[in-house]
């Protein structure tokens, strides 16, 4: 049994003629006929009792009949669904970002992604950068934007732009009176990070440790906002990403570049490869890439 054949017994059905029947499917009427017989061989019995001037249904079609009914309803149903989603006029897709990130760029490109596709609906959860990789490899989400895994096995990485590291002071603190602050000097104050595991600290000491600098940890916490607000309580001092400047200046604390080393590190989209993404996935993320591609954080 197949949706045509239904389609063709539904037809005859309600319309009790072979003839009218096969003018609305744009049939002959032997191929019509044929189309019912291979229905009715496939079931294993007569469907219509045809005679020289009417049509009826046996107690089998007539049972038939409502079935054949919800069956194309829903295939219609189905049918007209995908084709919205493979026009992207219905569907959804779940994005996984690190907080700083989803709470100062990306809106941006969900405004965008909203104006072209209004009728996509897009849910974002913000993650720690190291889940936000488990999140795609584990499928439950299409999108991630962190910073560039170490490894990134079956997952495609798209970078967006190269975020820098800058300094985080309290206000009135001695080292605002400089426009660039290096290592050694801002260690000699209390210092505040992201607790391990975390992408951004290993990334820290990576980079301390190659430079020959000590880290001293007087604080740590589990999120860049925490340490950003702790700073812009006078306990100390931190180097964040540069996405977090505006969530550290609305804090009230002072950035300023920091150098020796400078730590720059690439942000992106990580995902499936785009063979493997729904339409509306990959459509953000030609938006993503379109949105961020020349983004220059040292100047905002």
């Amino acid at each position: 049994m197949n949706i045509k054949q239904l389609r063709a017994f539904l037809c005859v059905a309600q319309s009790m003629s072979f003839a009218n029947a096969a003018n609305q499917l744009h049939l002959s009427q032997p191929a019509l006929s044929l189309s019912i017989k291979s229905l009715e061989t496939s079931l294993g019995g007569k469907l219509l009792t045809r005679s020289t001037r009417t049509v009826s249904l046996t107690p089998e079609g007539e049972a038939l009949l409502p079935i054949a009914k919800r069956l194309l309803t829903q295939w219609e149903n189905a049918e007209d669904e995908m084709k919205q989603r493979f026009a992207l006029q219905l569907g959804k897709i779940s994005i996984a970002a690190m907080p700083s990130f989803a709470a100062s760029l990306l809106p941006q490109a969900i405004r965008q992604y909203h104006q072209r596709f209004p009728n996509v609906q897009v849910t974002i959860d913000d993650v720690l950068s190291d889940a936000v990789v488990d999140m795609v490899a584990n499928n439950q989400v299409e999108l991630g934007i962190s910073f560039e895994p170490d490894t990134l096995n079956d997952l495609t990485f798209h970078p967006l732009y190269e975020d820098c590291f800058i300094a985080i002071l309290p206000k009135d603190h001695p080292l605002t009176e400089q426009n660039s602050i290096t290592w050694q000097a801002l260690l000699a104050y209390d210092f505040i990070t992201l607790q391990r595991p975390s992408s951004v600290r290993a990334l820290i000491e990576s980079a301390l440790a190659n430079a020959g600098i000590p880290l001293h940890v007087a604080f740590d916490a589990h999120q860049l906002a925490t340490v950003g607000r702790m700073v812009s309580e006078g306990m100390g001092v931190a180097v964040v990403p540069a996405l977090c400047r505006k969530q550290a200046n609305e804090q009230g604390a002072i950035c300023r570049p920091i150098t020796t080393p400078d730590i720059r590190w690439q942000v992106g989209v990580v995902c499936k490869p785009r063979s493997h993404l729904s339409v509306a996935a990959a459509a953000m993320l030609d938006v993503l890439i379109d949105s961020y591609r020349s983004l220059d954080l040292e100047s905002h």
